[in-house]
């Protein structure tokens, strides 16, 4: 696959929390709670988007590539959206960015390009899902299930939207006054999550106690993100002593590699298992907005 060292952690993050749903909904079928099969087509498109992402289902530039801008003083990514293009070329030469600031700027606009895939997906999935249903000639309370199936489909790729919306406006107002000082939160997860709980049915106290374990998230995911910068380091700094011979060195930096690479993959998961949970508390609070 080529992937780099932290895309590698990322990928085992993923896979460990695709393992651990699966097991869970294998628990849920084998008590008949699953009579729908919408678990089961979540799980399957949660493994599409990871298949996606990395690159492993088959298709050509489909891989999300995970790399730092400045690096070789090039960027080996694109965005896939010449409105996203033209908004990072005018970003890059306002002039109003420092290089930590434009680090920055470029995960939020990898972020949206992924929130992208993902939606692009889920349609993919939707309109397959209503082409057979078309096609079912004895409507059933098979049937009806389905039908509800699709309705829950349709109410995730309208919040999926509204996200996708926000989120360019965002990076249209970032790219042309720099960032706001004042800001609340700088990850854009975390950005994510705080716009759409402040259009979710939360009380007050409930938004306050939502806005303050975000900022424990943003912490863990700011932890993270030191621990992929080291890991990087440390992996360069490996294939450099492999052409040394210096087998001493070698071992002491396989070493650290190792421990490193295990912090980054522990960290990956907890990041990625406590933003599905709160991803999960937000679209109930956005549901209980159109009852």
């Amino acid at each position: 696959l080529h992937l780099s060292a932290v895309k590698l952690a990322e990928l085992h993050s993923d896979l460990k929390i695709q393992e651990k749903d699966e097991l869970s909904w294998k628990k849920l079928k084998a008590e008949g709670l699953d009579e729908d099969g919408e678990k089961e087509a979540k799980l399957r498109r949660n493994l599409n988007v990871i298949m996606t992402k990395y690159g492993m289902n088959g298709k050509k530039d489909s891989q999300l590539v995970d790399t730092n801008y400045i690096k070789d003083g090039a960027e080996s990514d694109t965005l896939d959206d010449p409105r996203l293009e033209k908004l990072w070329s005018k970003a890059k030469t306002s002039g109003k960015f420092s290089a930590e600031e434009l680090d920055k700027l470029w995960r939020e606009f990898k972020h949206h390009k992924e929130k992208i895939h993902e939606y692009n997906i889920l349609l993919e999935t939707v309109s397959r899902t209503e082409d057979i249903h078309k096609n079912v000639i004895n409507p059933s309370e098979e049937n009806l299930v389905k039908e509800e199936i699709l309705h829950n489909k349709h109410r995730e790729l309208k919040e999926k939207l509204r996200s996708i919306n926000q989120g360019f406006e965002r990076l249209r107002k970032v790219s042309h006054q720099g960032y706001d000082t004042t800001s609340e939160f700088e990850e854009p997860r975390v950005i994510d999550l705080w716009d759409m709980a402040k259009s979710a049915n939360f009380t007050e106290k409930e938004l306050e106690s939502f806005r303050e374990e975000l900022k424990h998230f943003e912490a863990k995911i700011e932890k993270h993100h030191h621990y992929q910068k080291q890991l990087e380091i440390s992996h360069e700094k490996l294939k450099h002593i492999e052409g040394t011979g210096d087998k001493d060195h070698l071992n002491r930096n396989k070493e650290k590699y190792a421990m490193l690479e295990e912090k980054t993959k522990e960290l990956g998961y907890k990041v990625k298992k406590h933003l599905q949970d709160l991803s999960s508390r937000i679209s109930q609070g956005l549901q209980h907005n159109e009852l």
